[in-house]
């Protein structure tokens, strides 16, 4: 292969590629999406918060109502004389919402028993609140019977509310703070990103060569550089394109962000609950990092980011981001080239998924066990490594890990390349059948 023949492919992919209406489209359309997803569930958890309601009480144990205290959500009025069946049978008359009815009090259990009737269901907040009062009111009832002077006072100072700060201690035994819900969400930002972006351009891969496949167009191609000189050239001028969209998107969504941000002001994000956001945003997993996280003071959360390898982490994001989208991109121009339209090369793709989607499984709790022998087997196998050691990462990872890891990629990558340069260039000129895997043997095994 001549490495100047490899540079015309690049320039033409890249060229063509970022000149295409398409491209610029998803520039600037894939920020303003980002930028909503961003911006879009602090609206909606500002604008979900519900009017106040107004709940008639009937309070039969004559302990919970004093703990019935209005508040912007609801407003409570005591009906303690007034009949149930009267209330519920006329609640939109006498303008309520709902009534709550409290049985009496169960001296030998010291427990009691409530039920609310409405015209529409109530929402979880509101019934939440409610449990959350009653259950307050037959606490101090239980403290109280005890007959104890300063019970309750008692109960509030034997709670505990010790919070461990962890440090983490270097080569040169210096100590460092180091907030494990910090280094979580480091994680699996982490491991999401370089899921994404290898799933992602690789798939770009295999569909440019389809495309160019099914035009017919290759045949030209091929008559002037060799198959294997426009595979790699097509392989790295479209990672170049997809590191070029990628910058402007980063710079694009911030822009964004920051322009909204500065219009709707801090009263957009200041009326949403953070940890209800990361739950909608990422999941249940990314909640409970951030309200790990929020448990710490500021201080302790900067400190933490400001004691991580920031250079090392960055470094390493680009070095197995290059090799994990090589590996990947090459296996993914083998498919390609062995069919003529994306519909067939469903069967063939699923072996290269698989191993995508498992990384990213184990990244995901990589985080609960970053030395587990799961997540340990899933950073050092090439064909996951690169996603699972991302997220291994922030916790830290000792040398000889990290160099055997990338050295084993780099060697995947290479035996990959070398098999599939093989395949591709006898399957790009093949058409009218659909390859199954014992051809791509046969076409490997060709000299």
């Amino acid at each position: 292969m001549k490495a100047s023949v490899i540079g015309i492919v690049i320039g033409r992919e890249y060229s063509t590629r970022v000149k295409k209406k398409s491209f610029l489209l998803t520039t600037f359309l894939v920020p303003i999406l980002f930028a909503a997803m961003c911006i879009l569930p602090a609206l909606i958890m500002v604008g979900m918060k519900e009017e106040s309601k107004s709940v008639a009480v009937i309070d039969e144990s004559s302990i919970i109502l004093p703990k019935l205290v209005d508040s912007e959500a609801v407003r409570f009025a005591d009906l303690s004389s007034t009949p149930l069946d009267s209330v519920k049978n006329s609640l939109e008359a006498l303008g309520y919402d709902a009534v709550l009815r409290i049985s009496p009090l169960d001296e030998k259990t010291k427990s009691l028993s409530a039920e609310v009737y409405s015209v529409k269901p109530l929402g979880m907040e509101l019934t939440e609140n409610l449990n959350s009062r009653i259950n307050s009111g037959i606490q101090d009832y239980r403290i109280a019977s005890y007959g104890i002077d300063g019970l309750e006072q008692i109960m509030q100072d034997v709670k505990s509310d010790v919070r461990i700060t962890s440090y983490t201690i270097g080569e040169d035994g210096k100590e460092s703070v180091s907030e494990s819900g910090v280094y979580m969400m480091v994680s699996m930002v982490l491991g999401i990103i370089i899921y994404m972006f290898i799933a992602m351009f690789g798939g770009m891969v295999m569909s440019s060569v389809i495309e160019e496949k099914s035009s017919r167009v290759v045949e030209v191609l091929v008559s002037s550089v060799k198959a294997t000189e426009l595979m790699f050239g097509k392989i790295i001028g479209i990672a170049l394109v997809a590191l070029t969209q990628f910058l402007l998107w980063i710079v694009l969504t911030f822009a964004i962000v920051s322009v909204a941000g500065a219009i709707a002001g801090p009263e957009l994000m200041g009326g949403a609950d953070p940890v209800e956001l990361a739950t909608q945003m990422g999941g249940e997993q990314a909640a409970e990092a951030l309200s790990s996280a929020q448990s710490s003071d500021l201080g302790v959360i900067v400190s933490s980011l400001a004691n991580m390898p920031i250079g090392k982490i960055l470094i390493c994001f680009v070095v197995f981001f290059v090799l994990g989208y090589m590996l990947y991109a090459s296996l993914f121009a083998a498919v390609g080239s062995a069919v003529e339209n994306e519909g067939d090369s469903n069967q063939l793709q699923m072996p290269l998924t698989i191993p995508i989607l498992l990384g990213f499984f184990i990244a995901i709790y990589a985080f609960k066990a970053p030395d587990s022998p799961l997540v340990f087997w899933g950073s050092m196998i090439p064909f996951t490594s690169p996603i699972v050691m991302l997220a291994r990462l922030p916790f830290g990872v000792p040398g000889w890990e990290l160099i055997l890891s990338i050295v084993l990629l780099a060697l995947t990558f290479v035996l990959c390349a070398w098999f599939s340069a093989k395949i591709y260039r006898v399957g790009i000129l093949m058409f009218g059948k659909k390859a199954t895997w014992k051809d791509l043997w046969k076409w490997f095994r060709q000299k």
